[in-house]
């Protein structure tokens, strides 16, 4: 999974993607900070998988990951290449989602772009940029799309033609692209397209550190009743705060979360929300050699699952042995749980659950 961190220049990018990866990616009080994107790889929290590692004595850990781009603060004209603009825009057409961090605390020691504290004035700032730069693109396929119909007569360019013009009107009119409901056949067109605005969307709120215990001030409130509005996520918390977190060891971390009254990290919270919102969730193997966690979509069938490991289990696919997490750690141990008759035998159409750990059967 890859999400892509943005925002206008001086809200707490960089002091987010450091927190969250401890990277030391280039923090300073000044637009265009980050020229070119950082990228950093960072272990999904996961406690099952130290329990389970201690189970089977285990060699290595494998948590699941997610990779975290912090692209360079946009502002308004972006999408016409204002502030080296539509470089950044290309870095965030890569991504899985978008993390749009806004600025929700005053301090007159930190500059902000337009000068006032404005969540509603940022968010729109940037999602216009976004559909501005999306608008250029659906016109480029809109007519390509036309004139191959109009030329081979190929009904099947209809559909994509048809999702090109509705697109369009909400463009203009400022919208989103992920505002609009589509039909599976139109998921599938959509994702051609790469559009900016039809990414999934977390608002992070940075807040002051005045605010950390409440976690919400007017500010924050803002960008709930906007993510509200937009079906988005928010996650309320104080980057800077956060970025000292990310530099201490485990036991000093946990002081200064017990006596700042924090219980999740930052990362922890943008997990869960990334998660949420992309529909994700992980099954779990477990062995002397590796316990190791895979990330899948919710939905996904037992040999699709299988897949994520080699092709080759997806192809090869006979059945699964399958126990929940909580069952195994109740018997103490598979054999164990499988004399208690909590290991099942799964076949081609079952549906994997959060927490299942997984032994698949396979033919070479």
């Amino acid at each position: 999974m890859k999400i892509g961190v943005v925002g206008l220049p001086n809200v707490g990018k960089s002091s987010l993607f450091n927190a969250i990866t401890n990277a030391g990616a280039e923090s300073q009080n000044y637009p265009f900070c980050t020229i070119e994107p950082n990228i950093g790889v960072v272990d999904v929290p996961d406690e099952r998988l130290e329990v389970l590692g201690k189970m089977y004595n285990t060699q290595k850990i494998t948590p699941a990951s997610i990779e975290f781009v912090d692209i360079a603060g946009l502002v308004a004209g972006a999408s016409h290449g204002e502030g080296l603009g539509n470089k950044f825009l290309s870095h965030i057409r890569e991504v899985d989602a978008i993390v749009h961090v806004v600025r929700c605390f005053e301090n007159d020691k930190i500059i902000h772009v337009n000068g006032t504290i404005d969540p509603k004035r940022d968010i729109e700032t940037i999602e216009t940029e976004l559909a501005l730069a999306d608008l250029e693109q659906v016109d480029k396929f809109l007519e390509k799309n036309s004139k191959l119909v109009k030329q081979t007569g190929d009904k099947s360019l209809l559909t994509t033609v048809n999702m090109l013009s509705k697109i369009k009107e909400v463009l203009e009119k400022g919208g989103q692209a992920r505002s609009l409901s589509y039909n599976e056949d139109e998921q599938k067109i959509l994702k051609n397209f790469a559009l900016l605005t039809a990414k999934p969307v977390i608002y992070v709120a940075n807040i002051g550190e005045n605010d950390l215990a409440k976690e919400t001030n007017k500010y924050v409130e803002v960008v709930k009743e906007i993510a509200k509005a937009e079906n988005a996520k928010v996650v309320a918390l104080c980057t800077k705060i956060e970025e000292e977190l990310a530099s201490l060891d485990k036991d000093e971390r946990q002081m200064f979360k017990d006596e700042l009254g924090i219980k999740s990290s930052g990362l922890e919270k943008l997990v869960v929300a990334s998660y949420d919102l992309l529909g994700l969730m992980s099954y779990l193997t477990a062995g002397e050699k590796e316990v190791r966690a895979w990330t899948i979509t919710k939905g996904t069938k037992a040999p699709a699952a299988a897949g994520k490991i080699h092709t080759d289990f997806e192809k090869g696919f006979i059945k699964a042995e399958i126990v929940s997490y909580d069952d195994l750690v109740e018997a103490g141990s598979f054999t164990h749980a499988k004399e208690k008759g909590k290991v099942r035998i799964e076949g081609k159409d079952y549906v994997m659950q959060d927490g299942d750990v997984v032994l698949f059967r396979f033919n070479n």
